[in-house]
């Protein structure tokens, strides 16, 4: 009997201990393109340490963010809300007296309820959730923060540009000096907040936002070298950007691995919408999207469908999950591996994805999910099962069936009209719990408008 509770003894010592609470981290790339990481298939960009994070993941094929672009997306992922229900459906204007433009103070944040999850709390990088002190993400919930306050920065120190994009950096509310090309510097600074915080009393929440590969298009010399071949200046310079922001996750998993801290950190990534369509000198448009129609901006798949993923090594198997889910759905997933879930507010439309992606539960996360741009009136989308319907405007609207044509190519708005019916309906009654938009977006060329005061 000695032996084998001497046996029992040195297992419990040796045997790794999940019972604790995970860190967690959440990455968020910037205008990346739905193909342009391999582990989406791109073959022309090489990113090994996202695949190799991908191969620890379950890599959600079916996977949204709440809005096609920059600032209401973040807005969601804070609150685990549909923006559009405090009126965070443009992105705010760099104005730093408007105590208006930016995430209404009325909203409860996913760090602050991490914060009395017991975690200690860290953001790097973009923020883009207003200029205003009150603000902050220091004020937002976020112990620790460094980054650009802004909706974008120039990458290398010293360059000219419009203000907003070229602000000091922030550490703590207080400026300081930009050293080294952006996305390096970002992720440096995530790097060290984890191994600030290794084999602390507490567990720790990373929010690391990216402003990669968000124009402007600027890459080092050396990752510029490896793409010679890509005639096209301004796909190169982009390709040059994502496998910047690649290494830079590399080494954030380089020191998960070494601190010993990664088989209990439960990782998110995915971008805050999809590549836009812009075009280089050539007239090529530099961001690839396929098989997906649209772009950033657009309720069609490729504003708003984005690679995603979802890494636990400790409780949840690699591999792809396939039923809709959305980056709503990172807060409450959080608190329920925090063993917090009684903090989770009752007005969220995120769900804790947990007993979905361990197979504990079947069935789907979300019966419906809603997009909308330009407030009421303007361009909507709901998903129910495999089939979206698009309504840009007062135009009539489309319907299609993703799961046979996820490029959105065949209208059947006129063989499934009852489907059209029932799907502009759920969006009426939707957007009974949305407002209009409390804040416009910066109009391009003019000056910022000018927001109104709360």
């Amino acid at each position: 009997m000695r032996p084998i509770l001497s046996f029992l003894f040195v297992l419990l010592l040796t045997a790794p201990a999940f019972a604790a609470k995970p860190n967690v981290v959440v990455i968020i790339a910037d205008d990346l393109g739905y193909n342009d990481v391999g582990f989406q298939g791109s073959k022309e960009i090489p990113t090994p340490n996202l695949d190799k994070l991908a191969a620890q993941s379950l890599r959600c094929t079916n996977g949204y963010v709440s809005h096609p672009f920059c600032s209401p997306t973040r807005a969601g992922i804070m609150t685990g809300r549909y923006q559009h229900r405090f009126g965070h459906e443009n992105n705010p204007a760099w104005l730093p007296e408007s105590t208006g433009a930016g995430l209404t103070l009325e909203e409860t944040t996913f760090p602050s309820l991490m914060q009395k999850a017991g975690y200690t709390t860290g953001a790097v990088g973009k923020w883009h959730l207003g200029a205003h002190p009150q603000f902050h993400p220091n004020k937002r919930g976020f112990d620790e923060y460094f980054g650009a306050l802004g909706g974008g920065h120039q990458y290398f120190p010293g360059d000219k540009g419009g203000v907003e994009y070229t602000i000091p950096l922030n550490r703590n509310g207080k400026d300081v000096p930009q050293t080294k090309y952006l996305t390096e510097q970002f992720g440096d600074e995530a790097t060290a907040f984890v191994g600030r915080h290794a084999g602390g009393a507490k567990p720790w929440m990373l929010y690391l936002a990216f402003n990669a590969p968000h124009t402007p298009l600027q890459a080092p010399k050396e990752w510029l070298e490896k793409f010679q071949h890509i005639e096209n200046n301004s796909r190169r310079t982009y390709a040059a950007m994502v496998c910047a922001l690649d290494a830079a996750v590399g080494g954030l998993m380089a020191k998960l691995d070494e601190t010993k801290q990664r088989e209990n950190t439960l990782i998110y990534f995915v971008s805050d919408n999809g590549g836009p369509n812009l075009t280089g000198k050539s007239g090529t448009n530099f961001t690839d999207n396929a098989p997906l129609r649209g772009a950033k901006g657009m309720v069609y798949e490729g504003g708003m469908r984005v690679p995603f993923l979802v890494s636990w090594p400790a409780k949840l198997k690699p591999g792809t999950y396939d039923q809709p889910v959305i980056a709503l759905d990172f807060l409450p997933t959080a608190l329920a591996a925090a063993e917090s879930a009684e903090l989770t507010p009752k007005n969220l439309d995120g769900v804790n994805l947990l007993p979905f992606l361990s197979g504990e539960k079947s069935g789907v996360p979300h019966e419906l999910l809603f997009w909308r741009t330009g407030g009421p009136g303007g361009n909507n989308a709901v998903r129910r099962g495999s089939m979206k319907l698009v309504r840009n405007g007062k135009t009539e609207p489309e319907l299609y069936d993703l799961a046979a044509d996820v490029g959105e190519s065949k209208n059947l708005a006129a063989e499934k009209p009852e489907v059209v019916k029932e799907l502009v309906a759920a969006i009426a009654e939707w957007e009974k719990g949305t407002i209009a938009p409390t804040f416009e977006s910066p109009k391009a060329g003019k000056p910022a408008a000018k927001t109104k005061k709360k």
